[in-house]
């Protein structure tokens, strides 16, 4: 029998997921620099599909964080 019930999350699986914001945060943030001082029109525009497509992943990230933040401990674990 499957269940479609999502579970927690464990602490390990969280710290994947906040390291994995943080990276597309940084990500994002070295394209934006890079577009910025580039003079090349082509790398502009790779960047800014790049911050586009990172973007979507850490809002992805940040979405299944919510889903899962109902089946989250209230109390920290032992």
């Amino acid at each position: 029998m499957q269940s479609n019930q999502m579970q927690a999350l464990s602490g390990k699986e969280l710290e994947y997921i906040a390291d994995s914001i943080s990276n597309e945060d940084l990500l994002i943030k070295q394209l934006a620099a890079t577009a910025g001082n580039t003079q090349n029109s082509t790398v502009h525009g790779i960047c800014v599909q790049q911050i586009q497509s990172h973007t979507h992943h850490m809002d992805m990230l940040v979405q299944l964080l919510h889903q899962h933040q109902q089946y989250a401990p209230t109390q920290p674990q032992q």
